[in-house]
């Protein structure tokens, strides 16, 4: 598959290692390495980074969905500003963009400005979600994708890829190679939600999902040795 621009979707927990909270430097830093790699082949990058090394939907029946939703959309922002920062120490010139303001820390969205940062080989973050509560990061990251026109969305999680049940639970759950996305929507595997799952085989935007915690994941994701699962649309 022909590779030109792709969406790093990196989810908190990964990003967090093996202290489970918060970020691990050297998991964010290695992310960062093999992002320069990435980019030195010429291919366009850009970044959505899920929230839960912070935050996890409501901590009490009793919160409000919307206000825990919000939450969840600032811890995005608070892993893109410091995953951003590690990028730089790369020599990468990053930007980040939200739905809406964060003072100076961060700049509104903007299709084609995006476009542009991309295109001059700069890293465009993409974080606050959709902006509207009730919608998760898989569909801020599958419309994000859409929006600027990636070839492909590589999803970095903490697991290897996509299996027929889950693999902490059952040893001898198979994994998929490779898959349809309307396979996910049917058997709800709960590998992305089923709306942004709907969202990408409608808009034919392909997955690969992969572990982070391989080694040189991203980079064998864009030059071959891709070990986890590919979802076909």
């Amino acid at each position: 598959m022909k590779m030109d621009k792709v969406l790093l979707k990196l989810s908190g927990e990964a990003l967090a290692g093996d202290k489970k909270h918060g970020f691990d430097e050297k998991t964010v830093a290695d992310v960062s390495r093999q992002v320069k790699q990435v980019l030195d082949k010429g291919i366009k990058v850009c970044v959505v980074i899920g929230g839960g090394n912070f935050w996890r939907g409501r901590t009490s029946e009793n919160m409000d969905r919307v206000k825990a939703d919000s939450i969840g959309m600032l811890a995005t922002v608070m892993n893109c500003i410091y995953a951003a920062d590690s990028f730089r120490n790369q020599g990468i010139k990053t930007h980040i963009m939200t739905p809406f303001i964060c003072g100076n820390m961060t700049e509104l969205f903007n299709k084609d400005k995006a476009i542009e940062y991309m295109d001059a080989g700069e890293v465009v973050f993409f974080a606050g979600g959709i902006g509207h509560p009730y919608f998760s990061t898989d569909m801020a990251t599958v419309l994000m994708a859409v929006e600027v026109g990636v070839d492909v969305i590589l999803s970095a999680k903490a697991i290897d890829g996509v299996y027929d049940s889950d693999p902490k639970v059952n040893p001898n759950a198979i994994k998929y190679d490779s898959m349809q996305m309307s396979d996910i929507v049917d058997k709800k595997l709960g590998v992305v939600d089923l709306a942004s799952a709907v969202l990408a085989m409608e808009n034919k935007m392909p997955m690969m999902l992969f572990g982070l915690n391989g080694e040189d994941s991203i980079v064998k994701a864009v030059t071959g040795g891709f070990t986890g699962t590919y979802v076909n649309v």
